[in-house]
């Protein structure tokens, strides 16, 4: 057998890796696409900006939950059935999620929905390892990712469309088509897989608990909006609350030897508490603002939906641009120059959106998205590999979890931010009816302030010799 041979990828492997990947394209795709269709939203359901977000907040807060259910199922059922499950359980909440009348119903189906996109994207990565082995992972991965990097830049631009020629409602129902077409290939194309680790039990406690820390706090922060005070009832009851509910949850970790769905003891390696507090603080940053500007396009610059979708494009394609090339300068130049110039790019790309105005050119507004993509593209690879760094091997597989988690929530605290910081500028007596472009300033304040943060963490990780010599 020839060099040539024993280098290529069999057939089988890649219909089964392209399977997958078609898989988990509709929830991909879904976690960007709403962002373009908070305006209509909004107006359909009559409701605030800061009850609409929990439909973006609660999915990717969902997603983050699913992860060690994900890991379960796997480790107690066949891979294959559990994927395929997961797909037809998507289409199907997908379905009665546009079929919403009521704004409640509306964010409880797209928390289900998140759910089964969490089991889904998680259970992705695993599967395809499992199929193409070691040796070939890293070439399958690279060959069927494509339409993974694409979805976050193509997902507004496809909701834009189908919005404009039909309603939101359809970005929802596309799913049940997109179910049609790839579960039978699915059903033909994945082998079985064996359960990897049947009799493992899921930690219901931790579990309950984080998700109840994450949606208090959340919660909390939306209540600001109710009489634009930052120090109401509800807010500091929240407060007092989700800090109790911290209290217990590391409780909790000691008396169960950090054997646990998100072990605190992790927190202790300096390393992985600056790190994950970055990429907690970059999600926030990154992902808030999207929540925001499809409405500023709509509102101020007049464009549709699919006008502000295409908007978008130029920030996606930073991040494209920036991606294949920070791997490479992280190696040539270590990771602590990489992120300190990714985040001047980022304040660069982010500090002239508190000016712009409805009268602020297009072309120039492109410019700023392009270059805040280039620099978000820039800070979160360093950061992810830094938090590897100095842990035991046996607490690798929980950091990877933990990472996930704390990915998403911070993604979810940005949306939830932004939407209520927006929200309340607009009761304030700051903001008439005659500038309300002032609210949304503020708005992209927020993630000004939040790369500012970002500095902290970066000088405190790298003051640590460890770091810098590796």
């Amino acid at each position: 057998m020839t060099e040539k041979q024993l280098n290529s990828i069999p057939k089988s492997t890649m219909l089964a890796a392209w399977a997958i990947a078609l898989g988990a394209i509709a929830p991909m795709l879904d976690s960007t696409m709403i962002n373009i269709a908070i305006g209509d939203l909004t107006q359909y359901f009559n409701v605030p900006l800061n009850l609409i977000q929990w439909g973006v907040t609660g999915y990717i807060l969902a997603m983050a939950i699913a992860v060690p259910f994900s890991g379960w199922l796997m480790d107690n059922f066949d891979g294959k059935n559990v994927y395929i499950a997961s797909v037809l359980l998507f289409g199907i909440i997908s379905l009665f999620t546009g079929m919403s009348n009521i704004v409640s119903l509306f964010i409880l189906f797209r928390v289900l929905q998140g759910f089964t996109a969490g089991i889904i994207t998680t259970l992705m990565t695993t599967l395809l390892v499992k199929i193409a082995g070691q040796d070939k992972v890293g070439r399958v991965i690279a060959i069927v990712s494509i339409p993974m990097i694409l979805g976050p830049i193509l997902g507004p631009v496809f909701g834009g469309f189908i919005i404009h020629f039909t309603s939101w409602k359809w970005i929802f129902f596309i799913n049940i088509f997109i179910m049609v077409i790839i579960i039978p290939i699915m059903i033909k194309n994945l082998p079985s897989f064996s359960p990897f680790n049947k009799g493992r039990k899921l930690d219901w406690f931790g579990i309950a608990n984080l998700s109840l820390i994450s949606v208090t706090f959340i919660y909390g922060i939306t209540k600001i909006t109710n009489n634009a005070k930052l120090m109401n009832k509800e807010f500091i009851f929240t407060l007092i609350l989700g800090i109790l509910l911290i209290a217990i949850y590391i409780y909790y970790n000691r008396k169960k030897n950090y054997q646990t769905v998100l072990p605190t003891n992790l927190f202790k390696n300096r390393n992985f508490a600056a790190s994950s507090s970055g990429l907690f603080l970059a999600n926030l940053a990154i992902m808030g603002p999207m929540i925001i500007l499809p409405l500023f396009f709509q509102q101020f610059k007049d464009f549709n939906t699919i006008g502000a979708a295409i908007a978008l494009i130029p920030q996606g394609i930073g991040m494209l641009v920036a991606r294949p090339m920070i791997g490479k300068l992280t190696d040539e130049y270590g990771a602590k120059k990489i992120i300190f110039i990714s985040l001047i790019i980022s304040l660069i790309g982010s500090f002239p959106l508190i000016f712009i105005t409805g009268h602020t050119s297009i072309i120039v507004i492109s410019i700023i998205l392009f270059i805040r993509g280039i620099g978000v593209g820039g800070v979160l690879l360093p950061l992810t590999t830094s938090t590897y760094v100095g842990l035991k091997e046996e607490q690798l597989p929980q950091a990877g979890i933990t990472i996930n988690i704390v990915e998403s929530i911070g993604s979810s605290f940005g949306s939830a931010i932004i939407a209520t910081v927006v929200a309340t500028m607009i009761k304030s007596p700051f903001v008439s009816s005659n500038n309300i472009v002032r609210a949304y300033q503020v708005g992209f304040l927020v993630p000004v302030i939040i790369f500012i943060l970002l500095f902290i963490c970066w000088n405190y990780l790298y003051s640590n010799k460890e770091i810098n010599q590796r």
